[in-house]
């Protein structure tokens, strides 16, 4: 059968199994079990066209409405982290890669610009921050910054300065996208000159050490949170076979969700900068397991668990 033909065949149950409200468990499992049939074959004779891929997102709401259903409600936070957010993040994998990519290009902007011009790492970080770290550069303390506020008000106010960040970068995503992306240039062409300083001051190695200890947790975080922006943003611009209202409510739900999830990064990260980065003389293969613990956990959880879940699904 041709693609059109079988698109145009099942567009409307489609379309109805996307609107519905479940309340019976029976009827959305033999809705998934639909789904499947016609992912199934889409994916004999169709593997890499559109149809497939809608039908594979599909497949993973109606998976996760079965979830829903359930009467074991006390089951719904572990279902939300064991299932749900790492689906989600399946989902939208091309929409992080995305964000990912424009925050590289805006750190990569940020040190060059930092490189050939000396006044710009004063104009994207401030004289003050710029003459205190020389300071302590100059008494042999170049991070001292992290050791000079109490422990536990430093870690209130990181996280909550984080989450806000995070929300605020995913709700500029309603502004077509653009919003968020800007947000993504603006983090990442200052963490790119702050970077670039310390390498220009012969303390790469060791800013890396130091500062990536809750940085590897906190720039991801805030990374999904661009992706989160980009999900909101393009279900306004690309609605799809929904009505533009109910592609924003769809796209901000999901993006919401992806939000959610990263509030446990965002304060294990202001945990790590409050009560361990401050500790900048611990020795280098201990800063080098807690970035590289991280970094582990941020690729196994947003790509590599998710592709599991979701061939196991299919």
């Amino acid at each position: 059968m041709r693609e059109a033909l079988f698109v145009k065949q099942n567009t409307e149950k489609w379309k109805r199994f996307e609107t519905a409200q479940y309340a019976n468990p029976d009827q959305v499992a033999n809705h998934f079990i639909e789904v499947t049939n016609d992912l199934a074959y889409a994916k004999t004779f169709y593997p890499n066209s559109k149809t497939t891929a809608y039908l594979n997102g599909l497949a993973s709401k109606l998976h996760q409405a079965i979830y829903k259903n359930r009467k074991e409600k006390t089951n719904r936070f572990i279902t939300f982290w064991k299932t749900e957010l790492p689906l989600t993040f399946y989902k939208h994998r091309q929409k992080v890669l995305y964000s990912l990519v424009f925050f590289l290009i805006s750190c990569a902007i940020g040190a060059l610009s930092a490189k050939y011009d000396d006044t710009f790492v004063r104009l994207i970080m401030g004289d003050g921050y710029v003459n205190m770290t020389n300071e302590n550069i100059a008494k042999g303390d170049p991070f001292g910054v992290y050791k000079q506020q109490n422990e536990f008000l430093m870690f209130i106010q990181i996280g909550a300065n984080n989450i806000f960040v995070s929300i605020y970068t995913f709700v500029l995503g309603i502004i077509f996208s653009i919003g968020t992306i800007v947000s993504l240039f603006r983090n990442g062409i200052m963490l790119g000159s702050f970077q670039y300083f310390f390498f220009s001051k012969g303390l790469g190695i060791k800013s890396i050490l130091v500062i990536w200890i809750h940085g590897t947790l906190e720039i991801s975080a805030i990374v999904l949170a661009g992706a989160a922006g980009l999900v909101l943003g393009n279900s306004f611009l690309f609605p799809k076979t929904f009505t533009r209202k109910q592609s924003i409510v769809k796209g901000a739900k999901e993006g919401m969700k992806m939000v959610l999830g990263l509030i446990p990064i965002f304060v294990v990260a202001a945990f790590l900068e409050s009560f361990i980065t401050r500790h900048t003389e611990m020795p280098w293969p201990i800063s080098a397991a807690i970035l590289l613990s991280s970094a582990a956990f941020i690729v196994w959880y947003v790509l590599i668990y998710p592709s599991k879940i979701n061939s196991k699904q299919i």
